[in-house]
């Protein structure tokens, strides 16, 4: 496949009413790669604990791969309306943190597990077949407001934020719990180049931008709130730096872009992983050679993050 051709550790498998079952997905890529770990979203409304930690062991027993959860607490609106699921957003991390903690005990032990919360009672519940402890799964947690922060610290997941410019992360120390971030890179030989292929990518859609507007107006979404203000914010900037909201306040993509030569982006990405981020889920590349690039940009930014 290209990610593990370019050597990435996991791949990213979306969830949410109009895609297929993630599990299913996440199946045919462990039958189709050699060492390539789905990462697979987790929304509670779809699926009880139980079932993920046992879908988890399950592929582990036929496979003997590891696979990463993405705990999510949200979704699109009207997703979670179509599912009768009207918890406010701090509430809905509280029950994530429940639903992450029976994953978490259900898979760390072959004994009974017991567990009584607000959300989620289970008791004397054995998983079988016990799962390796070499294949225990990373937990990464989505979420960049103060409620979903706390929940991943709780729970010793890895935050997953969607990046501010790396200007702003200047002052900020090294060390801490792991933390990690979503972005899109765009990088070539030369500025002009990579911004020129930048805007072929993603030229302007009004008609996306007046969807992300909506959303904007109907989302309770941390994080898209403050990617918006961003946007705002960064008007008049682009080509300047290497931050670009465009694919995102076009709708066609859900997080930030870094554009640039491979020197400024790597730059950038050394930047963030100096000041703490060290798992990347890097937005869908275009081609086999886009990720080509991206691992070029990688290479060099290995040698200027600090020991």
């Amino acid at each position: 496949s290209w990610s593990e051709d370019a050597g990435c550790e996991g791949i990213l498998v979306y969830t949410d009413n109009a895609q297929v079952d993630p599990w299913l997905v996440a199946q045919a890529i462990i039958g189709a790669t050699r060492t390539l770990c789905p990462l697979v979203a987790i929304q509670p409304a779809y699926m009880h604990p139980y079932s993920v930690a046992k879908m988890v062991t399950s592929l582990a027993f036929l496979h003997g791969r590891r696979v990463y959860l993405n705990m999510v607490a949200g979704g699109f609106t009207n997703d979670l309306a179509a599912l009768n699921d009207h918890t406010p957003h701090d509430e809905r991390y509280s029950r994530l943190g429940e639903y992450t903690a029976i994953i978490q005990g259900l898979l760390a032990s072959a004994e009974p597990f017991t567990f009584s919360g607000s959300y989620y009672q289970v008791h004397n519940l054995r998983l079988t077949p016990p799962l390796p402890p070499e294949l225990q799964p990373g937990v990464l947690m989505s979420g960049s407001s103060e409620a979903g922060m706390q929940a991943a610290r709780r729970l010793g997941a890895t935050p997953i934020e969607y990046p501010k410019p790396v200007a702003e992360y200047a002052a900020a120390r090294r060390g801490g719990p792991s933390r990690g971030l979503r972005i899109g890179l765009i990088a070539r030989d030369t500025e002009a180049e990579a911004w020129r292929d930048a805007h072929e990518r993603f030229p302007p859609d009004r008609k996306g931008q007046l969807t992300h507007e909506l959303a904007m107006k109907t989302s309770d979404s941390s994080w898209h709130r403050q990617l918006s203000k961003l946007g705002v914010r960064g008007q008049g900037e682009a080509e300047r730096n290497p931050y670009w909201l465009v694919p995102f306040e076009n709708y066609k993509t859900y997080c930030p872009y870094l554009v640039g030569s491979y020197a400024t982006v790597a730059q950038a990405v050394a930047g963030y992983a100096n000041a703490g981020y060290r798992t990347f889920v890097l937005d869908v590349p275009a081609s086999p050679e886009e990720l080509s690039h991206i691992g070029r940009v990688f290479g060099l930014a290995v040698d200027r993050v600090a020991a």
